[in-house]
């Protein structure tokens, strides 16, 4: 039951991303949060899904990135990734930051791809802390001052939106 629940919930998310068709680079032009307010709401997964925890979304979505055990899919990484990321999961941050970063299952945007990689740094284990730092800093280094500006002024807007669990 549980195998067939989940087959669904995942047939539903790709008929929904296919159909909507939403990328960053066709929001451009809107203000920064309004920009990241309709990617995610474009991208949201399907109800059955918010019966994960958030980390376990997060890890899902990578078993999707890298094709462990499921079919290799950016796109329901993506959605994984995004679910996790608004319910507040640093490690669901992070590889979302990444996928923005890299371009993975959504359009390439250096300015939302800081704003998630500067929550999961905020958010992190003490252990993970130095990581997520570095790959902000990284991605800073390819940004101008006002983009790194907006993407800073975004995580400090950013409120969660769901329960951790």
């Amino acid at each position: 039951m549980r195998t067939a629940m989940t087959l669904i919930a995942a047939a539903a998310t790709i008929w929904i991303c296919a159909a909507s068709g939403a990328r960053s680079a066709d929001l451009f032009g809107v203000p920064d949060r309004q920009r990241l307010d309709r990617v995610i709401a474009k991208r949201a997964p399907a109800p059955a899904v918010r019966s994960l925890s958030a980390h376990a979304e997060a890890y899902l979505g990578y078993k999707y990135e890298h094709g462990l055990g499921v079919p290799q899919s950016y796109e329901m990484a993506f959605v994984y990734y995004t679910s996790a990321a608004e319910r507040g999961d640093p490690t669901g941050q992070y590889l979302l930051g990444l996928a923005y970063d890299k371009g993975l299952g959504a359009q390439q945007d250096g300015v939302i791809a800081y704003m998630w990689l500067n929550l999961a740094a905020a958010r992190a284990p003490r252990h993970f802390r130095e990581y997520f730092l570095r790959l902000r800093d990284a991605e800073a280094s390819k940004m101008t001052p006002a983009q790194i500006t907006a993407g800073q002024r975004l995580a400090v807007e950013w409120v969660p939106r769901g329960p951790l669990r």
